[in-house]
């Protein structure tokens, strides 16, 4: 067994600073030789294990994130919920996004900004596990700034969501849970790429990803159009994500709302989906009693 004082330091995170320098330091002996840090149980900036045999088997077996019924024997059990969705019209892009974090029945959170701003031209969606799409998406960040100070040029939608699929194709099989759109606009006009945990890296005009995205879809298959106005867009996304937050449980709070255009990317508006259902309601009485 392992004693009571273990922990992994994030020492990716600390690379290229001062405390990363310190840490070598006093890493070093005599001959040269590196010796391990001593270790203590709650120090910040360290990360954990489990006082257990075996912490990686024991984490594969009672923390992995997984489909279907496959956690029943798991004392944690990851029920992610979110609605979130993504869509090309002659107008631009929407992007429409719950806001609700949740852990099965309990709801973390429902102030979760689910729309990362990448830079000024282009955005990313977090479904699946917030901690993975929020430090993804911040690390395509720095790539994408990266690859525009070496190229003097701002990095393509294609690009910068291939640099992503890379990123997850090399974790592939580490327990990562993530469904991302990465969208905006560039040389070749506005683009939308769908990419997930495994790998996977998809080009299409609309997407929805989420426990509620079936319902979004419902609504986006319904009432697409390529030439919608840019009203027509806005209610289309403002629609999609109240009905699936109405039917999903597991989604709800606040709709945060994006518009790309060729300028770079507006924050249009953010609405309590409750607000949106008296709205909805009214209008549906009105329609039916006429």
């Amino acid at each position: 067994m392992f004693g009571s004082s273990l922990a992994i330091g994030s020492d990716i995170l600390d690379i290229g600073s001062s405390k990363f320098d310190r840490r070598n330091d006093e890493r070093a002996i005599g001959s040269g030789a590196m010796m391990p840090p001593s270790l203590t149980l709650g120090d910040p900036g360290q990360f954990e294990i489990p006082n257990v045999a075996d912490p990686a088997h024991f984490c594969r077996n009672n923390f992995a994130s997984a489909c279907g019924n496959s956690d029943q024997g798991q004392s944690v059990k990851f029920a992610k919920g979110t609605t979130t969705l993504a869509f090309k019209f002659d107008g631009g892009i929407i992007v429409s996004v719950d806001s609700r974090s949740t852990m099965g029945a309990y709801i973390a959170s429902g102030t979760v900004k689910k729309v990362i701003e990448i830079n000024p031209f282009l955005l990313g969606t977090m479904a699946g596990g917030a901690a993975d799409c929020s430090f993804w998406e911040r690390n395509l960040g720095m790539q994408c700034r990266m690859y525009e100070l070496r190229n003097k040029k701002r990095i393509t939608v294609a690009a910068a969501s291939k640099l992503l699929a890379n990123t997850m194709s090399s974790y592939r099989g580490y327990g990562l849970s993530m469904g991302t759109m990465i969208t905006g606009w560039d040389e070749t006009g506005p683009q939308l790429y769908y990419v997930d945990d495994d790998g996977t890296r998809l080009h299409g005009r609309y997407f929805s990803v989420g426990s509620g995205s079936t319902y979004a879809y419902g609504v986006l298959d319904t009432y697409y159009r390529p030439d919608l106005t840019v009203e027509e867009a806005i209610d289309l996304g403002k629609r999609a994500i109240y009905h699936a937050c109405h039917r999903d449980a597991m989604s709800g709070s606040i709709n945060n709302l994006y518009h790309v255009t060729k300028d770079g990317w507006v924050k249009i508006h953010a609405i309590d989906v409750n607000d949106m259902h008296y709205e909805f309601l009214e209008e549906k009485q009105n329609a039916m009693s006429s």
